[in-house]
């Protein structure tokens, strides 16, 4: 038997180390260090989103909020979008009381809006063209009983209800600016989309800009709204021009 001097180098190595094949450098590190290591990349991970989602915070608190906000109009299960539309309307406030006019019984609407229908209506006439207002303010209380009355009625879900009528507090008729307009000549066309053939519609499109009237849902807007080409909203001041900006800056 050869004595142990003579065994091979890698013979007494291997019994120096026990049998043990792991590398000095790995069995040097303790079981809690290695456990630290594993760790590491996971905090480092945790740590990067809760400074992404701090910094998200910081540069865009209003949508943040708007997306974490209870739904905004009661017996409606439907958030505000990051833009502040719901089910596609923007959010629109009432107008004053003292601001408003009366149009006709029953019809009122902001009196800069009002001056500038007025000449519009005359202008049309004058033009053998009969407009008709068919509908102007209405107050959120009123809206609300619209949209949650005609939904019921109809069997709508609030998304189909919503592309054809605004929920409460999302009305452009709210502002005192928006008006419904008909063909006296051609009632059966009042609030349908049959108004576009009509000559008072006709009579719009080629001088409504004149007197600050703009249609707000053409067809394919990107509001996401059904087309309804009876209803326009003025924008002859800075303050109604202010009113309707985020609706203006989606249209582009």
């Amino acid at each position: 038997m050869p004595s142990a001097s003579r065994l091979p180098t890698a013979s007494r190595s291997s019994r120096r180390r026990g049998g043990d094949d792991i590398p000095l450098a790995r069995r040097s590190i303790s079981p809690a260090l290695q456990q630290r290591s594993v760790w590491r990349p996971v905090l480092l991970t945790a740590g990067g989103v809760a400074l992404t989602a701090a910094a998200v915070l910081v540069v865009f608190p209003q949508p943040l909020r708007r997306l974490m906000a209870p739904p905004p109009v009661e017996g409606l299960q439907a958030r505000v979008s990051l833009d502040g539309r719901l089910l596609g309307h923007f959010p629109y406030s009432e107008a004053a009381a003292d601001d408003l006019v009366s149009l006709a019984p029953g019809l009122q609407l902001h009196r800069d809006a009002a001056r500038s229908l007025q000449r519009m209506l005359d202008a049309a006439a004058a033009d053998g063209i009969d407009l008709r207002v068919l509908s102007a303010h209405r107050s959120v209380d009123l809206q609300k009983q619209i949209f949650f009355d005609v939904k019921s009625e109809r069997n709508q879900t609030a998304l189909e209800r919503a592309r054809v009528s605004a929920p409460p507090g999302f009305s452009e008729h709210s502002t005192g600016y928006a008006v419904d307009l008909g063909d006296g000549r051609a009632p059966s066309t009042n609030l349908a989309q049959s108004f576009e053939r009509t000559d008072a519609f006709a009579w719009l499109q080629a001088h409504a800009n004149r007197f600050h009237f703009t249609l707000s849902f053409p067809d394919g807007n990107r509001q996401g709204v059904a087309y309804e080409p009876w209803h326009w909203r003025f924008e002859g001041t800075a303050e109604a021009l202010k009113t309707f900006e985020a609706a203006q800056r989606l249209a582009r």
